[in-house]
């Protein structure tokens, strides 16, 4: 089982083409693992981690933030993917227990799960002050496609996209990771063609991804390029320091009043599924003394 999340990019076809191959699989494990996904749930949040991830690959500054919501009508309510300029990914899905038989032939419905009607928001925030916020109407659920209308429609830039997630009889992700071509200004009919006629070749990413690894896929498309790597991981911006802040911020008097009414302070963290207990003593002690308890 891979231990790590790898990220490959380089330059194909006299430099006309951006390529990009992610090896996803430990990424989706670990959202597994903290969230208790289904294997739908797994599969459609695990395509949109590796979309926001490619992302994410393209901010400029390790502090820039990027955060995806994929708002569909579908069982599984929205997903929400987060990440940063080093590569640190965390997300969820809003109902992760849900199931849905899979589909006729044999695949995970994703598309069931997100739902076809809806939205894809990216909201992206490079330290300037403005965030950019780019939106676009999902098209199938399937999150390979609605990518791709995103980056046409909302950057006009456009890529080509082939996801996939598999997962194991014993819920565990076998494979999973994404392939994606993003012509270059000025590329040639002719790349922008064979992109066109390659893409569908990669429909079964995940399946390639466990077998001859994102190495073999790029073997295949860019013998003799240079390669660039770099490792993304599942890492929350959640801690109990934080945490202790964000209740110092809501002072002392509302802080007071939900420890009468609950007896703690208890706040979950959606992103990592992780809860944060403060009792009596050590709430009074954030603000009698400031110093304590830090």
């Amino acid at each position: 089982m891979r231990k790590t999340s790898t990220i490959y990019k380089t330059l194909i076809w006299d430099e006309e083409v951006s390529l990009a191959v992610l090896d996803s699989t430990a990424l989706v494990n670990e959202a597994i693992r903290r969230h208790r996904l289904t294997p739908v749930a797994a599969a459609a949040l695990g395509r949109t981690m590796s979309a926001t991830a490619y992302l994410c690959s393209w901010l400029k500054d390790e502090k820039s933030l990027l955060s995806v919501t994929v708002a569909g009508d579908g069982v599984g309510g929205k997903i929400c993917v987060s990440g940063d300029g080093k590569l640190h990914m965390r997300g969820f899905a809003e109902n992760p227990s849900a199931n849905l038989p899979p589909r006729a032939d044999g695949k995970l419905d994703v598309g069931g799960f997100v739902g076809r009607e809806g939205t894809l928001t990216v909201i992206r925030d490079d330290g300037s002050g403005i965030p950019y916020v780019g939106t676009s109407a999902l098209v199938s659920g399937e999150i390979a496609e609605d990518f791709s209308a995103y980056f046409l429609t909302s950057e006009q830039r456009p890529t080509a996209i082939a996801l996939g997630v598999k997962i194991g009889t014993d819920g565990k992700c076998l494979g999973a990771g994404g392939v994606f071509f993003q012509p270059l200004p000025g590329a040639s009919e002719a790349s922008i063609s064979h992109i066109e006629k390659i893409i569908g070749d990669y429909a079964h990413v995940s399946t390639l991804i466990e077998t001859v690894g994102a190495e073999g896929i790029l073997s295949d498309i860019a013998a003799g390029c240079n390669i660039a790597s770099r490792t993304v991981s599942y890492k929350c911006h959640c801690s109990r320091t934080a945490i202790r802040s964000l209740i110092l911020s809501l002072g002392r008097e509302e802080a007071e009043s939900i420890l009468r009414e609950m007896g703690e302070i208890k706040v979950h963290c959606d992103y990592c599924n992780t809860d944060y207990e403060f009792g009596a003593d050590e709430v009074h002690a954030l603000f009698g003394g400031k110093d304590e308890g830090r």
